[in-house]
Order: C-alpha cells, then structure tokens, then sequence
C-alpha cells in the first residue's frame, strides 16, 4: 500500500504529461461541442432568412458614433452619382481611406526637424480642419 501511494506521489510531483492524456482530453471536448452544436442545428435549425443585401442599408440602421464621419461621407457621396453610377461608392469608400493613409504615412513623409506648432502654421491649420471637420461629420451623421 505504502508503495503504491509513494508512486502517486511522483507522479503528482511530475505532473500530467501533455501527450496522450491531456491532448486526448481536450480532443474529447471539442468533439463533444462539435456533437452538441450539430445536434442542436440539426434540430433546430435557424429559420430561413432573405440574404442580406450588401448594397442597401435600411433606414433605421446607423453605425457606432466612431464610425458616423465615414458613414457621413458614404451618404453625402450618394449626391455625386451625376457622376456615373459608381462615383458615389468609390468616392465614399476612397475618400475615408486616403484620409487614413495621409495620417499613417505623414510622420515617414514630414521629415523636419521643427516641431513647434507655432513654426508650421500650415499643419495646424490642416490638423485643426481635419478635427473639425472629423466632429462636424460625426454630429451631422448622428442627427441625419
């Protein structure tokens, strides 16, 4: 008896091996969900929708307030289809990523050595257009 409790002890000591017994626990459990989540979608299945429509947004959906300025965008560019039919998706869903690709590569592009906002007037002027044009568009898309 005694013996057979000295080897418990070392192998509590050493610790369940990762392979085969703890790996073939985990293997267990996933096909135990897998079984579970099959056997609930074979069941009950989920009722049978009409696709949704990537190029149509109903009226009452509007995206989070992080998202209103190029939400914005997208529904002032609507106003440019005299353009062609695809202006207004291009330009709506350009104009946001350029904004974002000028902000990403600016500091590899500005390669002054000033800083001072009062030495460059003409970037803090862009910068503070830029931020209230950013809040401008946010407040007209949460209230259009």
């Amino acid at each position: 008896m005694e013996e057979r409790f000295r080897e418990l002890e070392e192998e509590a000591e050493e610790g369940v091996p990762f392979f085969p017994i703890h790996f073939l626990k985990e293997v267990m459990v996933i096909f135990i969900v897998l079984g579970v989540l099959l056997s609930l979608v074979t069941l009950l299945p989920p009722p049978w929708e009409p696709k949704a429509d990537p190029f149509s947004t109903p009226e009452h959906i509007k995206p989070e307030w992080y998202f209103l300025a190029a939400y914005q965008v997208l529904k002032v560019a609507q106003y440019l289809s005299f353009m062609g039919q695809w202006a207004p998706k291009l330009i709506g869903v350009a104009v946001p990523g350029l904004i974002l690709l000028v902000v990403f590569l600016l500091p590899f592009v500005d390669l002054r050595e000033e800083r001072h906002p009062r030495r460059r007037p003409v970037a803090l002027v862009l910068g503070i257009l830029g931020v209230v044009a950013l809040i401008a568009l946010t407040v007209w898309g949460h209230y259009s």
